[in-house]
């Protein structure tokens, strides 16, 4: 039973709302077709497009991310190389940073703020390729490249409400490598 609880795979993902990089473990199950992750990363201190003012306050800030993934197929293109035409799932970060919070502070009238500022819903889609290795002395038995094209709940909702917003302004992509252990 306890064999269980070992992670599986390991990932590094750069980007995708979660982080500059995030970086993290995983479940597969069910035949390969979900996984579970569970990411740190991290938000590094910007400049970009803030005042003299709030850039002298930024800090870096880290994040924390769980993450549910759905890959319905896999089409082989050759015998050690898998694509994954289709990756979707769902995920939950949150910034673990006192600045946000889950419930309004009191110093603003009730229903003034409609989303908490800590947490995030997102939906993703992607693609995935597989490299499998047969060498015995790995510390993997394969490598999976992946990108993500994926939005947030508020994200979502500034949409349908703002008809002026560019898809750059509401969608995230990310890149990844996945390293299968066991």
């Amino acid at each position: 039973m306890w064999e269980h609880l070992i992670p599986r795979y390991s990932k590094i993902q750069y980007a995708g709302s979660i982080g500059m990089f995030s970086f993290g473990v995983g479940w597969d199950y069910y035949r390969h077709h979900w996984e579970t992750d569970i990411l740190f990363g991290f938000v590094p201190k910007s400049t970009y497009n803030l005042s003299e003012e709030s850039a002298k306050k930024r800090h870096v800030m880290a994040t924390f991310t769980l993450k549910q993934n759905y890959i319905p197929w896999r089409v082989p293109l050759h015998k050690n190389i898998d694509f994954e035409p289709l990756t979707s799932g769902l995920y939950l970060s949150t910034l673990l940073d006192r600045q946000f919070w889950v419930h309004s502070p009191s110093k603003y009238p009730d229903g003034y703020y409609f989303f908490p500022t800590r947490i995030r819903t997102h939906v993703f889609l992607g693609e995935r390729v597989t490299f499998k290795f047969n060498n015995q002395g790995r510390w993997h038995k394969s490598v999976t490249l992946f990108y993500e094209l994926s939005s947030c709940d508020l994200y979502l909702m500034n949409k349908f409400g703002n008809k002026y917003l560019k898809p750059k302004d509401y969608l995230s992509l990310s890149f990844g490598l996945k390293f299968q252990i066991l």
